[in-house]
């Protein structure tokens, strides 16, 4: 996936400068990406990768759909996929910010995040305030 990598990749796709928000990725992946960005008021570029199949091969073991992978890119030369996910600025079509997991096509998880626990429960005890702090009583 591309977040896992914060390399800014710029390459000509379909004869225009493009950065490269993901390669190597199937037909689904492309179309949900492609939408994405569109959405986002992003133009999107997208190409097939050059793919090597054996010539020993014969014409029935070639399974197209399987095989066929893609490059896809933004005309925006400035932008960087990781950045603008963690920092939340795309937004869904079905409205909220765009988080990793619906980046990465993954299941979210619901829960509060640890920053707005506290406001959210006053009355949770955190036990790390019952542990002595040893530090506290040294003497030089």
């Amino acid at each position: 996936m591309a977040l896992t990598k914060g390399k800014h990749i710029v390459k000509e796709i379909d004869g225009v400068l493009c950065t490269v928000v993901e390669t190597g990725i199937s037909l689904e992946r492309m179309n949900f990406l492609k939408t994405l960005l569109e959405f986002n008021k992003f133009e999107v570029k997208s190409e097939k990768d050059e793919t090597k199949v054996k010539p020993e091969a014969d014409a029935e073991t070639k399974i197209e759909s399987k095989n066929v992978t893609f490059t896809i890119g933004v005309t925006d030369l400035v932008f960087n996929p990781m950045i603008a996910v963690y920092e939340q600025s795309l937004y869904r079509p079905e409205g909220g910010k765009v988080s990793v997991n619906f980046w990465n096509q993954q299941p979210e998880t619901p829960g509060i995040p640890y920053y707005d626990y506290r406001k959210r429960n006053p009355s949770a005890v955190n036990e790390d305030e019952f542990l002595p702090v040893t530090h506290n009583y040294s003497t030089v």
